[in-house]
């Protein structure tokens, strides 16, 4: 259960009350922004878990806000249904949920629930953590200060090396499923993503990943693996420095064709990322992967300090305000 102080300062303050009072802020910042009401064709609950509104759809499929039966907060992904067609999805996708659940730090969600053997749509439940995304983050409030992007890394370099010592790789590191948490910025979705990296098509022929943050060997169909996670680290933090991926260019809106390509033969565009820290970002953005720093290097050159996070400034959007309406004080 999330505790008072772990939510936005905005949000502590009016934690006593059912109603948020986060009133000051502006129209791109108020939580309608960030949810939307259940359609009528959503099921009123999945797995025994009811649902109560829509934070989201991605590549991946739709996330719900639910709850237990105690009232702890959930978000409730299920899985797009065309992972179902292939005969291994379903194994693939149990087994690395459970390795993911392992991985216990303070960079990642836990695993709650996730679907039984032979439910569709399959799903997965985790604690809902009220924070914003690093998208949501830079489209309200535009690309971060060079010291808090510096801070991202080091968080953002421990939870992979957490990760990659367990003998595991996320391969969807994005703005995205980077949650701006009060103590730590969160990875989170690395099993489903994981889970899907055999199937390499959709239904429509589609590559799995994210356009723009996906490493070159994912690009040309090898398989991604630690330094598959630092090329996107440094992707995401080229985004967060700059409001812009390092694959693209002002002004333009490539296909998702264009941006593999130019991910597979182009160098990146690292216009606008402070000069102190352009030379550790070109590293991670190194086509070979053998040529790419590992996490412990990454920490290494960042010389990181603990608590550095801590003191970045805290983050507006009122994801909070929404876990205080719906479900109350903590």
């Amino acid at each position: 259960m999330h505790r008072v102080q772990d939510w936005p300062a905005c949000i502590a303050g009016g934690a006593t009350s059912p109603q948020p009072r986060c009133t000051a802020l502006r129209p791109e910042q108020r939580p309608e922004r960030f949810m939307r009401r259940l359609d009528p064709t959503d099921p009123p609950a999945i797995g025994g878990y009811p649902l109560l509104a829509r934070l989201g759809v991605g590549g991946m499929g739709q996330v719900f806000l639910s709850r237990t039966a105690s009232g702890r907060p959930l978000a409730l992904k299920t899985v797009r249904t065309e992972f179902g067609l292939d005969p291994g999805f379903e194994q693939r996708f149990a087994r690395e949920i459970a390795s993911s659940d392992q991985v216990r730090s303070p960079w990642t969600v836990s695993v709650v629930d996730y679907s039984p053997a032979g439910h569709r749509p399959q799903w997965l439940a985790t604690e809902y953590v009220a924070a914003p995304s690093l998208a949501d983050r830079v489209a309200c409030d535009g690309p971060l200060p060079e010291s808090a992007v510096r801070a991202l890394a080091a968080e953002l370099a421990e939870g992979l090396r957490a990760v990659h010592r367990a003998g595991l790789a996320h391969r969807d590191v994005k703005p995205s499923n980077v949650l701006l948490a009060r103590r730590h910025p969160l990875l989170i979705d690395f099993g489903i993503a994981r889970a899907a990296d055999d199937t390499r098509h959709t239904g429509t022929g589609g590559v799995i990943g994210s356009p723009g943050y996906m490493a070159p060997e994912q690009v040309t169909g090898g398989i991604s693996a630690g330094p598959g996670d630092i090329f996107s680290l440094g992707a995401v933090l080229v985004y967060a420095a700059t409001g812009t991926g390092p694959f693209l260019h002002p002004g333009e809106d490539p296909s998702a064709a264009q941006l593999l390509y130019r991910i597979a033969h182009e160098e990146p565009v690292l216009d606008g990322v402070p000069q102190p820290l352009a030379p550790l970002l070109a590293a991670c953005l190194e086509k070979s992967p053998q040529a790419r720093p590992t996490a412990d290097e990454l920490l290494e050159r960042l010389d990181a300090r603990p608590g550095v996070w801590a003191s970045a400034p805290p983050d507006p959007v009122p994801f909070g305000a929404v876990a205080v309406a719906v479900f109350g004080s903590p």
